[in-house]
């Protein structure tokens, strides 16, 4: 059941733009019944100034709402003091906690779930030591002998727990990728601010997907990825095979970015991350519906997140926009991005080009080999077929290979080829 929610924003030089908080929101189940928005430096107290309190406290009465949504960072002492000038029942949730809830609803395997559990924990144990210092100072405390107490003393303890649950969980990630680079795989992945479309892209770059109807379910081990309209569809890292101008290449579907995503769970989803900053190539997509101006902060968080990685930018929804407008949008881009590919992931154009400038970027190198015939030759080409681009065999009084792909897989052909001479 969704709860009536007033909506409040606050920045301290132009109107808040509310429409990523609304849809974070929506995503943690919330309707939003009433909206207000001010524009002022923050208040140490609330955060939002004291008249504006006022305004929420009325909506909430007025709309019968049970929760109120802040799209900022309360400090403990905030929450605490907005929560008072609220009808009793009246939950606070700020942007933090917005998306600790979605992140907690949308974890589903083990390694997730940890840490998102610990990223809440430690967020409780901010909120208990406030609650602590209050009370403390509501009893005229001036020196304690247990600064801490048993209360804070508990939650650091299931911190500690819960942190060496993460350590003991095996972690294959570097080596899984070592094993498939060695195998002839490129890695790409798919990186962009939430909503980007990076879902449905890799469904049109897939072998063994196709396009589900709305509403299907996100597993990782199923043969199909979700694509709803919905913030943080993707927590876990989905990754899939793909076939790029001839290059195996395992692509990767990674969480989206939102500004002030907040640091502990960037952290929480470090391997997420690290599996951006490995790739070979990350493809930036860029919702390039969205207005002008919304896009550089969109682009500048990404690329934030996404370090020094080899980037192609694709300005996705491009169907939607005429050339006039796709070319406003890069000319609003210079400093960020550079010539990006317009494509549909939804109407799969623009793909081609976009595998072109993919398959560019991928390490490279090129080789020829003339062997005998034989047996053991064909074994070869056969092996070079799976693990390689080959772009030629010439059979005439030597069988003539010539083939492109991973410098690693190069090596290991190379290797197997003296053998046969």
């Amino acid at each position: 059941m969704s709860r009536q929610t007033v909506l409040a924003a606050r920045t301290e030089h132009e109107r808040p733009d509310t429409t990523e908080i609304r849809a974070l929101a929506e995503a943690a189940g919330h309707d939003v019944v009433a909206e207000l928005t001010q524009v002022r430096p923050e208040d140490p107290t609330y955060d939002l100034g004291p008249g504006k309190v006022e305004e929420v406290a009325e909506a909430v009465n007025d709309r019968g709402a049970d929760a109120v949504v802040v799209d900022n960072r309360l400090s403990p002492a905030q929450l605490f003091e907005l929560t008072d000038r609220l009808p009793d029942g009246v939950e606070v949730r700020d942007r933090y906690r917005l998306i600790l809830d979605i992140f907690e609803a949308g974890a589903r395997t083990p390694r997730a779930k940890l840490q998102v559990e610990l990223a809440r924990l430690r967020h409780e144990l901010h909120r208990r030591r406030e609650i602590q210092r209050r009370n403390d100072e509501y009893q005229g405390l001036q020196t304690i002998r247990d600064p801490e107490g048993e209360w804070v003393r508990e939650v650091k303890q299931r911190i500690d727990r819960v942190q060496n649950e993460l350590n003991d969980l095996p972690d294959e990630g570097d080596a899984s990728r070592d094993r498939k680079r060695e195998a002839g795989f490129d890695f790409v992945a798919l990186a962009g601010y939430t909503n980007a479309g990076k879902s449905t892209l890799l469904h049109r770059l897939a072998d063994d997907l196709s396009l589900p109807t709305a509403g299907a379910g996100h597993d990782d081990l199923s043969e199909t990825a979700a694509v709803e309209d919905r913030l943080f569809e993707t927590l876990d890292t989905t990754t899939r095979r793909a076939t790029i101008d001839g290059r195996r290449v395992l692509v990767s579907d990674t969480v989206g970015f939102v500004r002030d995503l907040p640091h502990d769970l960037v952290e929480a989803f470090r391997s997420t991350l690290t599996g951006v900053r490995e790739a070979d190539v990350v493809v930036l997509v860029v919702d390039a519906s969205q207005p002008v101006d919304a896009l550089e902060p969109r682009v500048e968080t990404c690329l934030e997140q996404v370090g020094d990685s080899v980037v192609v930018p694709a300005f996705n929804k491009a169907d939607r926009l005429g050339d006039a407008e796709l070319d406003r949008r890069r000319e609003a881009l210079p400093d960020l991005i550079d010539d990006p590919v317009p494509v549909s992931a939804t109407e799969g154009t623009g793909l081609d080009e976009l595998g072109d400038r993919v398959v560019a970027h991928l390490p490279t190198e090129r080789v020829t080999f003339r062997l005998p015939h034989g047996d053991e030759t064909m074994q070869f080409v056969g092996w070079c077929h799976d693990h390689a681009v080959v772009e030629e065999v010439e059979y005439t009084d030597r069988v003539r290979i010539a083939l492109q792909g991973r410098p690693t897989v190069v090596e290991q052909a190379r290797a197997r080829a003296a053998r046969l001479d």
